[in-house]
């Protein structure tokens, strides 16, 4: 796997949620014991709900495990505050004038109603290794914009 950047606050919250899902999983364990119980487990729907939890369950803390593993906290690397890279809060205008302002954040912290967005949306990979004061032409699924860098900080 890759490395993935996130702040500290987005590392302490997939590790919140990993101990939450690890102490969920016995629970779980225990409800799959109690339907084995009831006898025929070809038509026991009680006891394949429960299997199906436990192993969505297993694939999301086998997931986080391996994010937190390769994960690097992006207030530790050497990034140049002077171009767009995750990490970065950025203020851009689009051709209407309008500002917008943005922190650019790996996929798994992304919270557009926080104003938090994906390294991987086109926006962002349109205004990769950009300075403030450029203007840049990016593909948009809706096609191409033009934006103007207003501000980056860090």
């Amino acid at each position: 796997m890759t490395k993935i950047y996130l702040t500290r606050d987005g590392r302490e919250k997939l590790i919140k949620e990993l101990e939450k899902l690890q102490k969920r999983k016995p629970l779980i364990q225990d409800e799959i014991a109690r339907a084995r119980e009831h006898g025929d487990l070809r038509e026991n729907a009680e006891y394949h709900a429960a299997r199906e939890t436990l192993v969505n369950l297993i694939n999301r803390i086998a997931e986080l495990d391996s994010k937190i593993a390769h994960s690097r906290i992006i207030e530790e690397q050497n990034i140049d505050p002077d171009k767009i890279f995750i990490g970065i809060t950025m203020t851009i205008q689009d051709e209407d004038g309008d500002d917008y302002e943005y922190t650019i954040v790996d996929l798994e912290e992304a919270d557009p109603a926080a104003k938090k967005i994906s390294v991987q949306s086109p926006l962002v990979q349109g205004l990769l290794g950009h300075k403030a004061g450029e203007t840049v032409e990016v593909e948009l699924p809706a096609g191409k914009a033009k934006f103007k860098i207003l501000k980056i900080s860090k």
